[in-house]
């Protein structure tokens, strides 16, 4: 971790930066953290490849594909605005040192060590193909080591290498693709990579860190050519790994030079088994473990710049397209990839104007922020502790559902007007809660504001007077619009309601009762107004709460638009989120729209926008 020096910027995108992690072939790596609190690693693409077409659509792809990689076993990706003048790309923050730092300290690590290593690269790997990406730089710089098994990083990005190489493995810029000594011999000799790549890969990493020496050799005077070489060709060097445990065979059927020959991710974990992580021992020798104690004291020494405040005044998400109801920020200090928007501009559902140069908004979906919990566990007593876990639950037992750790008052559906800092800020927040135990999503939020609509998952972290949830971002409209406020906190309130808070907002929650949540028969079906010389027709089917309840067409001076819109609420008041636009024959004509309210009057159903700027609509019977 080094300190911030004049040329590194003070915020990415919605996230104060407060230490520098890295720099690799891609571009330099920060810790950030979120207005919420958590604690992020923010990528910052080079400005030369920022500049390459070809790069920033591939980098566009793989980090969407990217964003659907769950998992215990990898660093999801949160954030990322790939549209910026700069890229950038934010991942949950890894409370720990490479594996290739601690093969440097402490030597090969133990066989039990290298299993649960193995276990946790598989299951890994699991999700990332089960996303539709090869990592194709699995390297042991990408392996984290934390204190309850290994976390996988950067997988995806090094595809986006790949547009700026072409065809090659060196790209324009002069930047190798991969690591040569961990390369499967597909990628050296050019042929089609497929997942089995990565298992190669995989079984060079678990080489290495069972031995502390490469299976084919270190690069020498020849360079790497030698080392290339005998991956395509030759048989790797398994001698320091232990004959007996099956270990030594599971490796090597992972260096297969035919990718067919190797065995499948879910094949690997299988042949491994589970790992344990409730009272079993710790998966690392102690003096690991003290180190990543230490590690961890590090990294509360960079919780804030020197001085102990942040540098430039404090952020608010909505500059950049955070969560709903918070006000701009004033615009004095470095920012990167923020769209300023303009107090006047309409959010409307209807023909635009092609936008000014440079005013595209920000593409990169949001998502929520895992939690990053920075442990201080000095010696294997702590590590042992810590993977015990908490199975105290929430409240009494009489009161809780059975298996749940969640207790029955709180189950439901709740809805209620949100606050920020005591003041009404045009928000409205539902929650369904479920029955789940710690670890689990127990919870389904949709927040609306006056610009946006956010939906997340929240999982159970405490039940011991309230909830404690960890949220995680799985949906925004606009995208890129949302991001996680920080740890949520429920607790019984007056007359059977809820009180909410988080960052700064608060709601009192009312609970739904069956059957109230629903649109009026009368809103039901097709309607019409006036628009831009022709109509616009609004169909309202009915749909659960959250669903695209909401289509919107026109055909206008030969333009075809539709768009459609969540059903938010329904019941005392409907409300409806911002329109997505789904279908358009030329993309700059159609512009989506901010959320709105619907209410019948008489015959008519008038539409009146929540940000206070577009003039209601009026509907009639089409």
């Amino acid at each position: 971790m080094q300190s911030l020096g004049p040329q590194d910027p003070q915020w990415i995108g919605d996230y104060r930066i407060v230490g520098r992690l890295g720099t690799g072939g891609m571009g330099h790596v920060y810790l950030a953290r979120s207005e919420g609190g958590r604690t992020v690693a923010v990528k910052l693409v080079k400005p030369e490849l920022a500049n390459e077409p070809e790069f920033r659509q591939r980098f566009r792809q793989e980090v969407e594909a990217a964003q659907r990689v769950g998992g215990r076993w990898t660093a999801s990706v949160l954030d990322a605005n790939t549209d910026a003048a700069v890229p950038w790309v934010a991942t949950s923050y890894v409370a720990g040192p490479s594996l290739s730092d601690i093969v440097d300290r402490h030597g090969p690590l133990p066989e039990d060590s290298v299993r649960t290593l193995a276990y946790g690269m598989a299951c890994a790997l699991l999700d990332i193909h089960g996303a539709g990406l090869i990592h194709r730089d699995l390297k042991p710089s990408n392996i984290l080591v934390t204190i309850d098994g290994p976390r996988v990083i950067d997988f995806g990005i090094a595809r986006a290498l790949d547009a700026a190489a072409g065809d090659g493995t060196v790209t324009k810029t002069g930047m190798a693709v991969g690591s040569p000594a961990f390369m499967s011999p597909e990628q050296i000799t050019g042929s089609e990579l497929t997942p089995a790549s990565d298992i190669f890969c995989l079984g060079s990493v678990l080489a290495y860190a069972g031995t502390g020496t490469l299976p084919f050799g270190t690069p020498t005077s020849s360079g790497v050519h030698a080392v290339m070489f005998r991956i395509a060709q030759n048989d790797p060097d398994l001698s320091g790994l232990p004959e007996e445990g099956g270990l030594r065979e599971l490796i090597a059927g992972c260096l297969a030079k035919d990718p067919a020959d190797r065995p499948a991710p879910e094949d690997l974990a299988a042949a491994i088994g589970p790992v344990n992580t409730g009272a079993a021992a710790p998966w690392l020798p102690a003096p690991i473990i003290a180190e990543l104690g230490q590690h961890a004291v590090r990294l509360l020494d960079f919780d804030t710049p020197p001085g102990g405040a942040p540098q430039g005044p404090k952020r608010t998400s909505a500059q950049a397209g955070g969560a709903p109801g918070a006000q701009p920020a004033p615009a004095n200090r470095t920012l990167i990839g923020v769209r300023q928007l303009e107090p006047e501009e309409e959010y409307a559902y209807e023909p635009a104007p092609p936008p000014a140069p440079g005013a595209r908004g920000r593409r990169g979906r949001a998502l929520g922020i895992a939690a990053v919990a920075a442990l201080v566990l000095i010696g294997a007593g702590a590590a042992g502790a810590a993977m015990l876990g908490d199975s105290s639950g929430g409240g009494d037992g009489d009161k809780q559902t059975e298996g749940s750790d969640v207790p029955k008052e709180y189950l439901g559906t709740w809805v209620g007007d949100v606050l920020r800092d005591g003041e009404q800020n045009g928000s409205y927040r539902r929650f369904v809660i479920s029955p789940g135990k710690k670890g689990e999503v127990v919870a389904n939020s949709i927040t609306m504001g006056k610009t946006a609509e956010c939906k997340s998952d929240g999982k159970l972290v405490a039940a011991n007077g309230e909830l404690a949830l960890d949220t995680k971002v799985v949906g925004s409209a606009p995208e890129g619009s949302c991001t996680a406020l920080g740890r949520h906190t429920l607790k019984p309130g007056a007359d059977g309601t809820l009180e909410w808070s988080a960052a700064g907002r608060s709601a009192t929650l009312h609970k739904v009762e069956e059957g109230q949540e629903k649109l009026p028969d009368a809103m039901l079906g097709d309607w019409q107004q006036p628009f831009g010389g022709g109509l616009q027709y609004m169909n309202i089917s009915e749909k659960p709460i959250g669903g695209r309840a909401i289509t919107l067409t026109s055909d206008i001076a030969g333009n075809h638009c539709e768009a459609k819109a969540d059903l938010i609420a329904a019941g005392d008041k409907v409300l409806i989120g911002p329109t997505v636009v789904t279908d358009a024959e030329v993309a700059t004509a159609c512009k989506p729209g901010p959320p709105s309210m619907l209410r019948m009057e008489g015959d008519k159903l008038i539409r009146e926008w929540l940000n206070g700027v577009t003039a209601p609509r009026t509907y009639t019977r089409s």
